[in-house]
């Protein structure tokens, strides 16, 4: 298929590298020209803004960071809808709220266009990897012309509905457990350094153990390396848990670990380090308690 990523990020990348090697025609939509120079010597091509893309497009996944900006780079002025002909598909993996998601749907469906609410989860091992996982919803339509796309970038493929904003409701779900996992992580790291515990050896027992989870597994070696790359950034977490608070609040629903860990992220970002690593929200703890962190004592 002829097919645009909007959106060479970490997962992005992974997805536009992975539909190049199963043969694909890809084209990147990319600001950034280190990274579209990389997405070049993968095999792929790559241009500076969604209206460079080509008409003859038969598909266009969006992997942007939110709603705003997915509807910039489909309906903006510099935005590609208006060159996709009748047929072509949307596929939206950008974590936005349900709300947004059906509404898309509703300005594509009036341009002829298919949309697959189509959020993913996995992190950078699993966008490199085509090992995603894609919690989706749309029409069959949608999911017939997504097929060749979801062999390439992912390892399972959760079939939701034939409605948008089902596929972003799971993904809201998982991105509240997500946000306090590693809020969570990063709390119970931060307690245990202040205690004296050796944080290296504290990340050994915790993984062989029943406080074990897949955030504190994959995000803690971070806090350990001292490396704050953002790999999914903490701002990321202000706006994915601000998903869940307000569509929480719209259905009288109340989130006490939601909104705590949202102050947390929001608390990091405020200090300075909401484009660090989401890891490093345990610099909240650290400012409240002094503690030194492992990369902090490399540095000295």
């Amino acid at each position: 298929m002829k097919v645009a990523v909007i959106g060479l990020g970490t997962m992005g990348m992974g997805a536009a590298q992975n539909l190049v090697r199963n043969g694909h025609e890809v084209i990147g939509v990319e600001p950034r020209e280190a990274v579209r120079a990389e997405l070049v010597a993968s095999g792929g091509a790559a241009v500076v803004r969604a209206a460079d893309l080509p008409a003859e497009l038969e598909a266009v996944v969006v992997f942007v960071v939110n709603a705003a900006q997915t509807t910039d780079v489909l309906f903006g002025p510099a935005g590609c809808a208006g060159l996709l002909q009748p047929g072509a598909l949307v596929m939206c993996c950008t974590t936005v709220a349900p709300e947004f998601a059906r509404s898309l749907a509703v300005q594509l469906e009036a341009r002829g266009l298919l949309l697959l609410d189509a959020p993913v989860s996995g992190g950078a091992t699993a966008a490199r990897g085509g090992t995603m996982t894609v919690m989706a919803s749309g029409p069959e339509a949608a999911f017939a012309k997504a097929q060749p796309l979801l062999d390439a970038v992912a390892g399972k493929v959760w079939r939701l509905g034939d409605a948008a904003g089902v596929g972003s409701t799971v993904k809201m779900v998982n991105q509240l457990l997500a946000g306090v996992h590693i809020a969570t992580a990063a709390e119970a790291m931060a307690l245990g350094i202040r205690a004296g515990a050796d944080p290296q050896t504290l990340y050994d027992v915790i993984t062989t153990s029943a406080g074990n989870s897949w955030m504190f597994q994959n995000r803690v070696p971070h806090i350990l390396a001292g490396d704050d790359t953002p790999l999914s950034a903490v701002n990321i977490f202000v706006k994915d848990l601000g998903i869940v608070l307000d569509q929480a609040r719209a259905l009288t629903f109340p989130l006490p670990m939601a909104a705590a860990a949202h102050q947390l992220f929001l608390a990091a970002a405020a200090a300075g380090h909401g484009a660090k690593d989401d890891a490093f929200v345990i610099r909240v703890w650290q400012a409240l308690a002094g503690i030194s962190l492992p990369g902090d004592a490399k540095d000295e």
